[in-house]
């Protein structure tokens, strides 16, 4: 069962959350890292995927002190509230929440990992260096990668990026990442474009979505 549950960041502040139990078998957590969109039907889809793998799965509403329950449609108006979000967040208050998530889905002792697309992403390869207690991480397309490059990962981590995504250079982020990581995979899909992973049709990449999960999900099993 998927529900929205309300947990409490480093600033004592309630925001909300999406959360779907795990499967089966309880494999560990899994923290979805929203793109700017907020969490919206492609997020929690992917939640709810997660979970459907044997993993605890939660998203946090990173936006909820500027706009509680914000989501916004894949256009240019959806784009540019989105931006005004992400940008308008301090970074340390986002990696707050994530911790809030990782203390939720740690009740147990069991890994966390985390995975983020965009904006997401971007905050998947920061948590990776900054967020004590996280197993693995998998960031997707993340603009903020490259130049946190020689920032450390704590746990093994794994960068997905689209060949044809006019807003990163694929290659320009393998170099940095590369250059300061040489043990950390950085794949590049090559008929694919930005939010590949998103099931939206403008964006979807079928083959690359499906390599890219499983990628991830070796890297979480094992972790």
């Amino acid at each position: 069962m998927a529900e929205m549950i309300t947990l409490t960041g480093a600033d004592g502040f309630g925001f909300a959350a999406y959360h779907a139990s795990a499967v089966g078998t309880r494999k560990g957590g899994v923290i979805v890292i929203q793109e700017i969109f907020g969490i919206d039907r492609h997020v929690r889809a992917d939640v709810e995927r997660w979970a459907s793998l044997g993993y605890d799965a939660i998203a946090p509403s990173l936006y909820d002190r500027r706009e509680p329950g914000f989501t916004a449609e894949h256009d240019p108006a959806g784009l540019q509230a989105g931006v005004a979000h992400a940008r308008a967040t301090p970074t340390d208050q986002a990696l707050g929440d994530i911790a809030a998530c990782r203390d939720f889905l740690n009740l147990h002792g069991e890994k966390v990992c985390v995975v983020g697309y965009c904006y997401g992403g971007s905050l998947a390869w920061l948590s990776a260096g900054k967020v004590d207690g996280i197993s693995a991480a998998s960031s997707y397309y993340g603009s903020m990668v490259a130049a946190n490059a020689a920032l450390t990962p704590r746990c093994p981590t794994i960068v997905h990026l689209g060949r044809t995504d006019q807003g990163i250079k694929a290659d320009e982020v393998d170099a940095a990442v590369h250059a300061h990581h040489a043990h950390v995979p950085v794949y590049i899909y090559e008929d694919a474009g930005h939010g590949f992973n998103n099931e939206s049709p403008e964006r979807y990449n079928v083959a690359a979505a499906t390599l890219a999960r499983q990628r991830t999900l070796d890297l979480f099993d094992k972790a």
